[in-house]
């Protein structure tokens, strides 16, 4: 069984996949055991599941799913048979790379595999998700060291444990900043409209005893204002090669308030976040959901009858108001097209 936090969102069992639902979290904990590839991508797609790393773990177990039934479908065919499992995985959620991160990797290690599939790519699956949660800790220590003593941090969406293998990205950096006696408090935007920072983000920070304050996402820039913070933290979806970031919708934002009042931002994300074949943030696809999803809450109408809603799910911060990137290669600060050509390059990952 792979060492988590005391949040484990994502389990492999031998009979299957079994996944905290965050549908339903904080008021409900309950989990699902997911037996199919349909079932995941349903499980992705449906937000079951969701921050990129986490879901390119989620994804990697599908792959097993799906392999294992291909196989005892037809052993003689089911890596072409595959292929389309491949593709329904990949479709459940455009923009975060670590999804087809996570299946070329699945892809390339069944392409050796002689005979049953199930073993050797369980154990790939779950190499992926030990190597995060590693990456997790090493990032967070990483971006601690680049904090002053007795900091304020504010951060978006939810990046931690539910969102990652465990640990988290730039949870993960308040986390280790927390342990090394550095942080006063946090301030997490509820972050609408399925409230990860609300219903996710503070339900972790509670369970570790880290103080928490959360705000409606437009009082970000009032309490910048106030002096009440000194760093903006949050993960990412995909990193362009110039250091341009996809992440939650309203990031964006977060980083022209902070830019403007002093705030220092960091974007913290594994390397498989990156996507250097893309030269800016331009071109990162950005998934838009229904408009249900603002229009209503808990299922609940909250907007007049006949409104229409714009809910795209990511925004792109430019590199320009980024000040450091963290990843488990280290940091780059300021990022532009040369510095994180240069940390990609990187082989000393020091951990």
């Amino acid at each position: 069984m792979i060492q988590q936090d005391t949040i484990c969102a994502i389990e492999w069992l031998e009979d299957g996949l079994r996944l905290l639902d965050q549908r339903v979290l904080p008021r409900n904990e309950a989990s699902i055991l997911i037996r199919d590839v349909a079932g995941v991508a349903d499980a992705i797609r449906e937000m079951v599941v969701r921050g990129a790393p986490a879901i390119g773990i989620t994804a990697a177990y599908g792959v097993v799913l799906a392999a294992r039934s291909r196989y005892a479908e037809s052993p003689e065919h089911w890596k072409e048979l595959l292929e389309g499992d491949l593709q329904l995985l990949f479709a459940a959620r455009p923009t975060a790379i670590n999804l087809a991160w996570a299946l070329d990797r699945m892809r390339s290690r069944a392409r050796g595999v002689e005979g049953d599939p199930g073993q050797v790519l369980a154990a790939e699956a779950c190499a992926i998700h030990e190597e995060d949660i590693r990456v997790n800790r090493h990032m967070g220590a990483l971006g601690a060291d680049e904090l002053g003593s007795g900091v304020s941090i504010l951060t978006h969406c939810n990046t931690g444990s539910l969102a990652t293998g465990g640990y988290g990205t730039a949870l993960g950096v308040i986390r280790s900043a927390r342990q090394a006696g550095k942080l006063e408090r946090v301030y997490a935007d509820e972050t609408r409209p399925w409230l990860q920072g609300a219903r996710l983000t503070a339900w972790e920070l509670e369970r570790d005893g880290i103080p928490v304050t959360l705000l409606v996402d437009g009082a970000a820039a009032s309490l910048m204002q106030q002096g009440q913070v000194q760093w903006v933290i949050v993960g990412a979806d995909r990193i362009a090669g110039n250091g341009d970031v996809a992440n939650k919708i309203g990031t964006y934002s977060l980083a022209v308030a902070a830019r403007y009042h002093g705030v220092k931002f960091m974007v913290v994300a594994p390397t498989s976040t990156v996507d250097m074949s893309l030269d800016n943030g331009g071109r990162i696809p950005i998934e838009c959901r229904p408009a249900d999803e603002v229009l209503n809450l808990a299922g609940v109408p909250v907007a007049a009858e006949g409104a229409d809603a714009w809910n795209p799910v990511f925004d792109i911060t430019p590199a320009g108001l980024i000040d450091v990137i963290v990843t488990e290669r280290g940091v780059v600060k300021q990022p532009d097209p040369a510095r994180m050509a240069d940390m990609m390059s990187s082989r000393s990952f020091g951990f």
